[in-house]
């Protein structure tokens, strides 16, 4: 099953979002440390509800790669190919950004593959955990994961 990888979040409310999607679809979720917020479960686990994931904490992306292999496809409003577009793989990282700024240019030139979902010429960017639940979702979908 595909992972979701958040790249030093900045809102615990999105973690907690991260956290019921990757428990809904049944997939891990890493995340690349360091957040943008102080770690407190009470405040993550306040929009997480009762909802639990395999969650694993990497210090930074350096130790994230090292410890988890497979093919890092990027969620990016820079990128040409639509989502849909790709064959996913069972060992897809799906990598999202920060909110404010993305991912840094040396993890971009890392990534495998990049997607963008197509949106509204006007609009700039779906909420982090919304695009993350949109891509999971088709990776799913591909792979005929039963649920």
């Amino acid at each position: 099953m595909p992972r979701l990888v958040l790249y030093q979040p900045e809102i615990a409310a999105n973690l907690g979002a991260a956290i019921r999607i990757a428990a809904c679809f049944d997939t891990p979720l890493d995340v690349v440390e360091p957040c943008g917020f102080p770690w407190r479960a009470k405040d993550i686990d306040r929009v997480a509800l009762d909802y639990s994931a395999a969650l694993t904490r990497h210090a930074d992306f350096s130790t994230f790669k090292a410890q988890t292999p497979g093919r890092i496809v990027l969620l990016t409003t820079k990128a040409a190919v639509p989502y849909t577009s790709i064959a996913y793989r069972e060992d897809d990282l799906l990598l999202l950004g920060q909110e404010s700024a993305g991912v840094p240019d040396d993890i971009h030139a890392l990534a495998d593959e990049r997607v963008v979902i197509p949106m509204a010429p006007a609009a700039r960017s779906l909420n982090l955990t919304v695009a993350g639940a949109v891509v999971l979702s088709e990776a799913v979908r591909q792979l005929n994961s039963a649920l």
